[in-house]
């Protein structure tokens, strides 16, 4: 199998670069309009843009009907989320204390012309403003963030997990706040990770569903996967922590939950671009007993391609787990059949009928684009819709691909 342009039980029905600014980054959302469209926002790994709405309602000619500007220099959106007609964007420094950071929301009542309807403000002497942001129910935002009163022990423990009420999306209101015990100057500091795999002890996805509200699913790098009660949004109390480093490298990033299985879908970030950190793996958690995680079983990785490899040898980009689909509510739900993006290896299917014998079912494995600064591919995330369209991005150049899954 060759490294690039390659599919398996996928098949390819749209490529969209969107206009030139094609560097994704780990927000997908899709709106249903009053008039029955698809459209479908796509947050932004890096300058010049926030967010670019494309319309999907064909997924085969897809269009782009909207795109927007970052407020500042030196920041990206990198994470977005849609309830209704109201769109949440983050946006992240990339130095401490730079404004403005923090979330924006928008009416989308008019997809076409996004209107701003506040700014909630995230900066601070330590904060790089929202990496992520988690919405569902039009109630409450659930995102890693800094804050101007949060003071880390170490300048790679900013982002902590953080709730906004935005039930009055005028007035978005912080609500509740947690952070791993020992990450503050005001507690006695945590015991590190080796250094070579240190890479920071804060929050980073923050996933809570309508099937489970009083809990709180987060991936904290460093910290591992983290169950919270938030039966009381004030008082966020840990049930669990699982983390598996060392021996493996951390960077634990998406914590999927399959309530019926009663398992937890763990995946951990590849972050090194030499390859340094693999293997980066995603774990199927046995979940029966919350105040005791266990793994049973990772996802295989034999089948990924070879890397691309610079004239020194070395690889020259990341290859290795990073984000699932989520089963938002009202996108296409599975609990049997996982969808990731993989970086270089591009995305990936599997089955998990057998939680403990994971089975990979399919692949596609675009060419990169001509612009990627690597020369590599970097799918980065993906979301597929109630209809079973997949929809995934590359961080680097090639925007967006709609598929059909064949399985």
């Amino acid at each position: 199998m060759s490294a690039q342009n390659t599919t398996w039980n996928f098949k390819l029905l749209s490529h969209h670069e969107l206009d030139g600014f094609g560097n994704v980054g780990e927000g997908i959302a899709q709106q249903k309009t009053k008039d029955g469209r698809y459209i479908l926002w796509m947050a932004h790994e890096n300058k010049p843009k926030a967010f670019t709405a494309v319309d999907v309602t064909d997924p085969r000619k897809p269009k782009l009907i909207a795109q927007a500007d970052l407020p500042g220099t030196n920041m990206r959106s990198n994470s977005c989320a849609v309830v209704g007609d109201m769109l949440a964007v983050a946006y992240q420094a990339y130095t401490p204390g730079q404004k403005p950071v923090g979330l924006e929301l928008y009416d989308i009542s008019t997809p076409e012309s996004p209107k701003r309807i506040s700014f909630f403000d995230a900066s601070g002497p330590y904060s790089r403003g929202v990496h992520q942001l988690w919405f569902v129910d039009g109630k409450y935002i659930h995102m890693s963030a800094g804050a101007a009163d949060f003071r880390p022990h170490d300048q790679r423990d900013d982002q902590i997990y953080r709730i906004l009420d935005v039930q009055n999306p005028s007035q978005p209101v912080e609500v509740g706040r947690w952070w791993l015990p020992g990450t503050s100057i005001d507690e006695e500091p945590i015991k590190r990770h080796p250094k070579a795999s240190d890479s920071g002890f804060r929050a980073h996805n923050t996933n809570v569903y309508p099937d489970r509200p009083d809990r709180a699913y987060l991936g904290y790098l460093d910290g591992g996967v983290i169950t919270l009660d938030i039966s009381d949004l004030s008082r966020p109390k840990m049930v669990s922590r699982w983390d598996n480093s060392p021996p493996f490298n951390g960077f634990t990033h998406t914590v999927l939950p399959l309530f019926k299985r009663d398992l937890l879908i763990v995946t951990d970030e590849a972050v090194k671009l030499d390859g340094s950190d693999l293997p980066k793996l995603i774990w199927v958690v046995d979940n029966r007993d919350e105040t005791n995680l266990v793994p049973i079983a990772t996802f295989p990785i034999m089948a990924y391609p070879a890397p691309t490899l610079d004239a020194t040898g070395r690889q020259k980009d990341r290859i290795g787990a990073h984000n699932l689909h989520e089963n938002t509510p009202g996108s296409w739900f599975s609990d049997q059949i996982i969808l990731g993006a993989f970086f270089g290896a591009g995305l990936r299917a599997y089955d998990i009928a057998n939680p403990f014998q994971p089975v990979e079912i399919g692949h596609f494995i675009p060419a990169p684009s001509a612009k990627s600064p690597t020369g590599c591919i970097s799918l980065n995330d993906v979301f597929v819709d109630d209809r079973g369209v997949v929809f995934v991005t590359d961080r680097h150049a090639a925007g967006v691909y709609a598929l059909e899954m064949n399985f």
